[in-house]
C-alpha cells in the first residue's frame, strides 16, 4: 500500500475516533501537529512515514481521558496499524514514539526511548502547546476541568514530579510556568526551536497583558 494511501486511511480513522474529543485534543489539534511535523521533517533525515503516522496517532487515546492509563493509546495505534498490514518494526517504532513523547514523561528521571522521528513529532506537538493556540488550548482544558483562571494565592509548583504534574488541579495560569514556558528550551531540533521562539515571546506578551488587566493597570 502506498504511503499516501496509508496516511489517508489513518486520517479517516483518527477523525472518526476523535469525533467527540475535547477541543484541545481533537482532530484539529492532530492536523496541526501533523503539519508541524511534516514541516520540521523537511529539515531532518527521518523516516517520513513513521513521522506522519506517529503525528496522526499520538493522541488517539490521551491518558488524561483514559483514567491516566498510558498504555491505551499505543495499543489502539498498534492494532490499527496492524490492520493495515504494516511491518512490525514500523508499528513498534510508532508505538514507542507515542509512549515517550509527552511532557509529563520527561519529568521522570530515567532513560527513555529516543529517535530522530520521536524528536520531530515531539517538537511538533509541543509547538501546538505554545503561542496563541497553546494559550487557547490551555484555557479550553482548564474550563473542561472547571479550574480557576488565576488565583494569586496559589503559586506555580516548579520542579514537579510526574505524579505531582498529573494530579495538579491548579489554576490555568499556573500551567504557563509549570509547562508552557518550559517547552522552548526543551525543543529537540533547530527548526522546532526557531518556530518556538516566536510563540514563546507571544506567551510572555500575553502574560504581561493579563496581569495588567487583572491588577487594573490602565497606563
Amino acid at each position: 500500500m502506498k504511503s499516501e494511501t496509508l496516511i489517508q486511511k489513518t486520517i479517516a480513522f483518527v477523525k472518526e475516533t476523535l469525533l467527540e474529543a475535547e477541543g484541545g485534543h481533537d482532530w484539529f489539534h492532530i492536523q496541526r501537529v501533523f503539519l508541524n511535523a511534516k514541516y520540521i521533517a523537511k529539515h531532518e533525515n527521518v523516516d517520513e512515514l513513521v513521522v506522519a503516522l506517529a503525528a496522526l496517532l499520538h493522541d488517539i487515546a490521551d491518558s488524561k481521558f483514559n483514567n491516566g492509563d498510558e498504555s491505551v493509546g499505543p495499543e489502539i495505534a498498534s492494532n490499527f496499524l496492524r490492520s493495515l498490514e504494516l511491518d512490525e518494526l514500523l508499528i513498534e517504532h510508532v508505538a514507542k514514539i507515542i509512549e515517550n513523547m509527552s511532557f509529563k514523561n520527561s519529568l521522570e528521571k530515567k532513560e527513555r526511548f529516543n529517535s530522530i522521528e520521536l524528536q520531530v513529532v515531539q517538537d511538533a506537538d509541543r509547538l501546538d502547546a505554545i503561542g496563541a493556540i497553546g494559550i487557547a488550548r490551555a484555557f479550553n482544558y482548564g474550563g473542561f476541568k472547571n479550574r480557576a483562571l488565576y488565583d494569586p494565592k496559589i503559586h506555580p509548583a516548579l520542579n514537579q514530579t510526574k505524579e505531582e504534574y498529573k494530579s495538579s488541579t491548579a489554576p490555568t495560569l499556573n500551567h504557563f510556568y509549570e509547562k508552557l514556558l518550559l517547552l522552548k528550551d526543551k525543543m529537540n531540533t533547530k527548526t522546532g526551536l526557531k518556530l518556538a521562539e516566536k510563540r514563546h515571546q507571544f506567551m510572555l506578551n500575553y502574560l504581561d497583558q493579563f496581569y495588567n488587566e487583572w491588577n487594573g493597570d490602565f497606563e
